[in-house]
Parts: structure tokens; sequence; C-alpha cells
């Protein structure tokens, strides 16, 4: 029965969809080593936006079934989904539990929305404009056995808006990373839009021997996830605590810098560096993700301490981000595995060096560095990420990022053709996500939350700064 859950949308259906097949046993998987940093209440939510002319029937009578019924048949290769993640008290380590009566959750909605405002990169939204957008996974505290605490692992959502668009989100637990979940988006819109089971050129992977662990960081990890577990259950009993009050000071803003504008950041900053840093050879190449992000970086620091004083100037400012390990461990990793297979970045600058006149050229120099470091030695100080954790967040001053351009995010092909938008949602001011630009070849989009009256200074501070460069 339908329901309305908000001004614009109306709940339509929650189902529960079984892979195809029906032969299935109790999988039990435990985490790696490198599965450990990412688990608990930690989650990702994409949203895919596609063009969808179409009325009320046609998608209520051939596109929903479509859309369950190829689900149906890549849940198939990808079972394990559908279970859950188990974090019983210490000593005891986490693990994903699927049983043959596990399914996965999808939920339909029907909106009113303006779906071109939604799908746009024009101008800033609400945070509260997507908040019903995407689904909510579950989490309870299994009293009866000891305290263990429990988390789905995935959950899906069609929105559809008649006569305009549709709007599939995907919420998921970080024990797989953004890698496996693009893996698993590509391989349902490719079933969907084959209409039947197809061959896929690679079937995960789900064996925990993948990875290796020759420097027994497992038992250090694992120490760090056991501090982490005990403040999991008051993030559970406050889920219930509604979030609508936070987003109201907040808006999201979706940047697109085009191939021209990287390209003219590359160019000035391999200039200065030569100018600038006379005894540090200047890199042969630097990626767009490194000119887009300390660009951005920078921008952001100048924007958040623009009326305070000198008094912090040396305080650090840090960047934090993943590097990817499946190509740089030194043994082959399969192209579907599942899991975390991710290094963590820490990079820090003091903020007079990120504020002043070279500031763009300091922050990309570090972050270059740490990318050098990490190609070299993707585990170097696994054993102190722990602790750099909680300097950092503790520190107030930093920016995470999460996404990555090489995903190819805007390929994810159902029937509608490619995606209009991808979004990430966020929801806190020291996130920034990053994906290759939909409509802009060689571009990127970079996705930004701000209080309200901080964004237009952060405009202000962008368009100095590209102006800077001499494009």
């Amino acid at each position: 029965m339908a329901e309305v859950i908000g001004a614009e949308h109306m709940f339509i259906e929650q189902t529960f969809v079984f892979p195809a097949t029906t032969r299935r046993t109790t999988t039990s998987l435990p985490l790696t080593f490198l599965d450990l940093p990412f688990a608990g209440p930690k989650y990702v939510k994409r949203q895919f936006f596609y063009r969808f002319p179409h009325q009320t029937n046609h998608f209520y009578q051939t596109t929903l079934p479509s859309l369950k019924h190829s689900l149906s048949l890549t849940l198939q290769h990808f079972f394990p989904l559908l279970g859950n993640l188990h974090c019983p008290p210490p000593p005891q380590k986490p693990f994903i539990l699927c049983t043959q009566n596990d399914a996965l959750t999808l939920i339909v909605i029907e909106s009113s929305g303006d779906f071109n405002n939604l799908s746009t990169n024009h101008h800033p939204k609400s945070l509260k404009d997507f908040s019903h957008l995407v689904p909510k996974l579950t989490q309870k505290i299994d009293l009866e056995d000891n305290d263990t605490l429990i988390f789905s692992l995935m959950a899906l959502q069609v929105s559809f808006f008649p006569n305009h668009g549709l709007c599939i989100s995907i919420t998921y637990c970080h024990v797989m990373d953004d890698y496996f979940c693009n893996y698993f988006m590509k391989s349902w819109s490719f079933i969907h839009k084959k209409g039947k089971l197809v061959d896929m050129k690679s079937l995960p992977c789900f064996d925990r021997q993948v990875l290796r662990d020759p420097k027994d960081l497992e038992q250090v990890l694992l120490k760090g996830y056991f501090e982490q577990r005990k403040m999991w259950k008051n993030i559970i009993l406050a889920e219930s605590q509604t979030i609508e009050k936070e987003h109201q000071d907040y808006v999201k803003t979706t940047i697109s810098f085009t191939k021209e504008e990287i390209e003219g950041m590359k160019n000035w900053i391999l200039k200065k560096w030569k100018t600038t840093y006379h005894d540090i050879q200047a890199p042969k190449f630097l990626s767009k993700f490194v000119v887009t992000c300390g660009f951005v970086w920078a921008t952001m620091v100048k924007t958040k301490n623009r009326n305070k004083d000198d008094a912090g100037d040396e305080k650090d400012e840090y960047f934090c981000f993943v590097g990817d390990c499946r190509d740089r461990l030194g043994y082959p990793i399969p192209e579907g595995y599942f899991g975390n297979c991710l290094t963590l970045c820490f990079v820090a600058v003091k903020r007079k060096d990120v504020k002043g006149e070279y500031g763009f050229l300091n922050v990309v120099k570090a972050i270059q560095n740490a990318i050098t470091e990490m190609k070299n030695d993707p585990l170097k100080d696994a054993e102190k990420w722990d602790d750099m954790f909680k300097k950092v967040f503790m520190s107030g001053n930093h920016l995470l990022v999460s996404g990555s351009p090489n995903f190819n995010v805007y390929e994810t092909n159902f029937e509608f053709g490619n995606p209009i938008k991808v979004d990430m949602m966020m929801h806190s001011s020291k996130d920034m996500s990053l994906a290759e630009s939909g409509d802009k070849e060689g571009g990127l989009e970079v996705g930004l939350i701000f209080k309200t009256e901080e964004l237009e200074q952060f405009y202000s501070f962008m368009e100095q700064g590209l102006k800077a460069l001499k494009f």
C-alpha cells in the first residue's frame, strides 16, 4: 500500500529480492586485515539519475518487473551481499554471514519532486532534497548473542519521477570497496540491458585467501577495530534520531572542472615547481587526481580560515584518501575480488603553507609525494593507521576524499542510456567526492558540502585561483 513519506515522495513498496537460483547454502566469510579499518556502521551511498520520459503504467508494468528480474539474475553471482556483517564482542573477529533465507531489500518510491533540479550540477541543493532517495541499511544489537552488532551489507532503491526520470540508489557497508560496488552495478545494468543471464567477463571472487598478510597486520588492525567497536552501540541507539535538523544549514554543490582547466593546473604546477624547488626534480607526470584535489583542498582551507587570525597557522591541515592496492601488492588480485583492497593515505601540510601564495603548489607536492610512497610500498606504516585516524579527526582540520575518476560510473548503462548524473551522498563539510565528468570528456566532478554562508566565499576563492593560473 502506498504511504506518503514526505511532501514530494510516496512509498510504494519494499521488496525482498532473492537470487534466481535456490541452490544456496549458509556462507560465512571472515573479514581480511584490509577490511578491518572499514568495518561497522560505515556506509557509502551512491545515486544514479537517468532520463526516463515514460508514464506510470510503463514503469510499473514493464520497467520495474524487468529491474527486479535482472537483479535476481545478478544476485546469483553476488549472493554473499544478501547477508549481514556480524561484529561479536572481543576477542571474536567480525565476519559476514549469508543464509539461504537472506534476500536483498529493494525500496520503490514515486516522487513528484523536481527531477531536473536534482540531476543537474548547475546550482547547489539542500541535503534534505536527497534524504528520501537513498535506502537505509538495517543495524541492530543481538542481545541474545552477547551484544553482537549486526549490519546489513547492501540495499537498493528505485525512485520514479513520472514522465521525467529514475534514480537508482545503492547503500552499502564498506566491507566492500567502491571498486566492487562499481563492479556490481555494472554487472546488474549489463544483465538488465541484455534481458537475460549472460556470461560475465569475470566472476566475483569471495576467496578470503587472496590477500596475504606477511607483516601480520591483522593483529594490529584488529586492536584498532575493537577500539572503534566500543562506540558503535551508541551509534546504533542514536540512529533513531533524525538528522533533518543538521541538514538545514548545509548545501551540496557539484563543481565540474574541464579538461582544459585541469591541463592548465598541471602546466602551472610544473612551471612553478621548476622555479621554486630547485633541488627537487619536477615529476614527469601529474595526474588529474593530484592537481584537482590539491586545488580544491587549498581553496577549502582558505575558505575555512578566511576570518581567523594567524595564531593557528602552525597547525597541520590534513588531506586523506585511499589508494587502490589491486595492482601494487606484488601478486595478482582477481578483477572481481570482494572486499577492501585499499591503503590509507594521510597528507599533512602546515596551514600557513596552504594559505600562502604557493599554497596550491605546496599541497600538490605533498599529495604527489604521498602517492609515490604508496605506489612503492602500499602497506607502509599500516600499523599506524589507527593512530593517524585519531590524530586527524580529533584535529578537525581535514578533507576526506571518496570515489575515483577511474570507475567510469557514467558507463553504468541500463536500458535507459547512460546516467545524466551520478552522485555520492555525504553529510559532512569535511568530505569530498570525486568522479569523471558526465558531460565533459576528460573533466572531473567534485562534490562538496558547505554551510550556506561559506559557499559563496568558496566560489570566490576558486574563481580567483583559476584566474591566477592564467588559463
